[in-house]
């Protein structure tokens, strides 16, 4: 029995409750009772990560190495995003894809590229943007487009409304989830104004031979259904030392995503903060994002 369906039958009274029936199964029990990832101790985390290798190598036939590199010392991520250069062309989106082992069938996707018609009412209706959009060139003449994605708000409303304390914010600025504590109860979906999160509502497929072995225990290592997921800023990537850039950055044609350290006043993400015209998308509800939008 997985931990979030005990805690669902726990949740109706003593008279539903569950408990696994075969305790020889130490890798089971192992499992049920895990500990919470910040409650772990670095030699814990070690120890858990190698278990998950194993068990996702057995499931996958995929070698798959799981880190659980801590945030660094006077760092803090920050996005940057150049709407006055973004085509549309959603490269982005399926590097994501890629690098963080999101589902195929069902589609799971982090990023979300928003189509609107020149001279529209843009930033406060969102919801009438065009989201699937097919044409044979972009930007398609009279357009523009905005990406959306997790902001890894300093003030998440998805952590408050967790109720098994799941999802929490680290000191690198990176909203971070222990899937293994995800109960899949939705709330955080509810709370995100940005439509950040998303739903296995079935069992994730990855092609073996299309899985990215190199994976952070709060990242891309596979997931289940029944869990909730997001962006991360490519942890497994940007944790690295040196660290690199989110896959998403990284693929864009055109430059248009920038990132770095908000603490560093010479990182790239700063420079354009302190030079460009920023905004932060929906602000008014004190969300304080560290993803900011700019126009070159």
């Amino acid at each position: 029995m997985r931990r979030r369906d005990f805690i669902k039958s726990a949740a109706i009274g003593l008279g539903g409750l569950l408990i696994p029936a075969d305790k020889s199964d130490a890798s089971m029990w192992e499992r049920f009772f895990q500990k919470y990832f910040r409650e772990m101790t670095s030699e814990e985390k070690k120890t858990v990560a190698k278990k998950l290798e194993k068990d996702y190598q057995d499931k996958t036939g995929v070698a798959i190495n799981v880190r659980t590199t801590d945030s660094q010392p006077g760092v803090k991520f920050g996005y940057g995003l150049d709407l006055s250069r973004c085509i549309g062309c959603r490269r982005c989106i399926y590097a994501c894809v890629t690098e963080n082992n999101l589902s195929r069938k069902p589609q799971v996707q982090y990023i979300t590229v928003l189509e609107f018609k020149n001279g529209e009412k843009w930033v406060s209706d969102l919801e009438e943007s065009r989201k699937y959009y097919n044409h044979e060139l972009v930007p398609e003449p009279g357009h523009f487009y905005m990406p959306v994605q997790c902001q890894q708000c300093a003030n998440p409303p998805c952590v408050k409304v967790c109720p098994t304390k799941a999802t929490w914010r680290e000191p690198d600025g990176i909203v971070a989830i222990d899937y293994d504590w995800c109960i899949g109860c939705r709330y955080c979906m509810a709370a995100c104004p940005y439509g950040a999160r998303k739903f296995n509502w079935a069992e994730p497929t990855v092609p073996p031979d299309q899985f990215n072995p190199n994976t952070h225990y709060l990242g891309n290592r596979p997931k289940a259904k029944g869990h909730v997921e997001k962006c991360t800023f490519c942890i497994q990537r940007t944790r690295e030392n040196p660290g690199k850039y989110p896959a998403c950055v990284e693929i864009c044609p055109v430059g248009a995503r920038k990132f770095g350290n908000l603490l560093d006043p010479e990182s790239e993400v700063s420079r354009c903060i302190e030079t460009k015209r920023v905004f932060r998308l929906k602000e008014e509800l004190n969300t304080n994002p560290s993803f900011f939008y700019f126009f070159s």
